[in-house]
C-alpha cells in the first residue's frame, strides 16, 4: 500500500510502499477514502509526544480519516466489511496513521459509522477540529446570553466552536481578519475582532469593561503569557487553552476556572457530530482536496501559514 511516512523525528515526509497490515484480535482493516490534515499531525512527526508515547518507525502520518471496513479480525462484532466509518486512526506504538491507503482500527477505539448523506471528505474533516471545539464549548459551561471569546477563530477548531457556542445561545466574539469576517458571522459570530487593528484583549476589554464569561484560546503557546486573556474574565469565568497554556491553580486564586483541553473523541461524540454534519447543522469549510502524492509538499506549505479551512487527502 502507499503511505506517507517519516523515518524518524523531524524527518522529511515521504511517499513509500508498505505492506498492508493484517487485523488482529479486536481489530479491523479500513480502506481509507479520505484523510483530514491537521497541524497536530506534523507536530507529532516532529516529536511532540516523544516523551509520552512510544513511536514505531517508519511512522505513517495522520490521525483523522474516513473509509470502508475491508476486513475484520477475530472477535470484532461492532463493525463488518462494507461499513462506512470515520474517526482517529493514529496509533503511534504501531506506526499507524491515516495518510495511507489502508490502516487498522480497534473495535473499541475512536471510530464511528458514517451516516447516509455524509461524504467521506466531510467526515474526515471532523475528528480533531470539531471534537476539540465540541468539548471546549462543553467545558466553557455556557449559558444563553453569556459572552464567549474565541481567540483564533479562523481555523477549523474555531469555526466549529463558533457554531456550537451559538447553538448554546451565547454571544460569540471571534477573532479574525476582514477577509474571513463575513463567513465567521454566517457561522454564528456576533462580533469579529480584527486583531490586526489592535491587541484582541484591549478591544474586548473596551467593549466589555465588566468582563466576559469564557475564553477559548487556540493561539497562546504553552509557556507564553496568557494573562491578557485571563484578565478579560469576570469572577467565575472560564479560560480554556488547547495548548496547555493555563495555570489552573494560579487562575483559581483569581476566581477563574482554568482548563487545559486535550482532544478526546468517543464513539458517542463522533456519532453526534457526524449526524449534525449530515443534517447540515455543522458546517466545515474544505479549502482544498489533494492526493496522497501531494501530501509531503502540502505539509511543507502548511507549516508556513495559518489555514482558514480544512485540507483533505482524497484516496478514491
Amino acid at each position: 500500500m502507499k503511505a506517507v511516512v517519516v523515518t524518524g523525528f523531524a524527518a522529511h515526509p515521504e511517499l513509500v510502499d508498505l505492506p498492508t497490515p493484517e487485523p488482529g484480535p479486536g481489530e479491523f482493516l479500513v480502506r481509507i477514502k479520505a484523510a483530514g490534515m491537521n497541524p497536530f499531525d506534523w507536530k507529532v512527526a516532529d516529536g511532540a509526544l516523544r516523551d509520552a508515547i512510544p513511536h514505531a518507525f517508519p511512522l505513517v502520518m495522520g490521525s483523522d480519516g474516513a473509509g470502508v471496513v475491508e476486513k475484520t479480525g477475530p472477535g470484532v462484532t461492532r463493525f463488518q466489511s462494507g461499513d462506512r466509518v470515520y474517526g482517529q486512526f493514529m496509533r503511534l506504538p504501531r506506526g499507524l496513521g491515516s495518510y495511507a491507503e489502508f490502516t487498522l482500527a480497534e473495535q473499541d477505539g475512536k471510530v464511528s459509522r458514517i451516516p447516509e448523506g455524509l461524504s467521506f471528505a466531510l467526515a474526515a474533516a471532523l475528528p480533531t477540529a470539531s471534537v476539540t471545539a465540541y468539548q471546549a464549548v462543553a467545558a466553557a459551561c455556557l449559558f444563553p446570553t453569556g459572552v464567549f471569546l474565541i481567540n483564533g477563530a479562523s481555523g477549523g477548531v474555531g469555526q466549529s466552536a463558533i457554531q456550537f457556542a451559538a447553538r448554546a445561545g451565547a454571544r460569540v466574539l471571534a477573532t479574525g481578519t476582514p477577509d474571513i469576517a463575513g463567513y465567521l458571522r454566517e457561522l454564528g459570530a456576533h462580533t469579529v475582532v480584527d486583531f490586526t487593528q489592535a491587541p484582541t484583549h484591549e478591544q474586548v476589554a473596551a467593549a466589555y469593561p465588566g468582563g466576559i464569561d469564557a475564553v477559548l484560546d487556540l493561539i497562546t503557546p504553552a509557556g507564553d503569557d496568557i494573562g491578557p486573556m485571563a484578565s478579560l474574565l469576570r469572577p467565575g469565568g472560564t479560560l480554556i487553552s488547547t495548548n496547555y497554556a493555563t495555570d489552573p491553580e494560579a487562575l483559581a486564586s483569581r476566581a477563574v476556572h482554568g482548563v487545559n483541553l486535550s482532544n478526546d473523541p468517543t464513539a458517542e461524540t463522533l456519532t453526534t457530530l457526524a449526524e449534525l454534519a449530515a443534517e447540515g447543522d455543522l458546517r466545515v469549510r474544505i479549502d482544498a482536496e489533494v492526493s496522497l502524492t501531494d501530501v509531503p509538499a502540502v505539509i511543507a506549505k502548511a507549516r508556513t501559514g495559518r489555514a482558514t479551512g480544512k485540507t483533505i487527502v482524497v484516496l478514491g
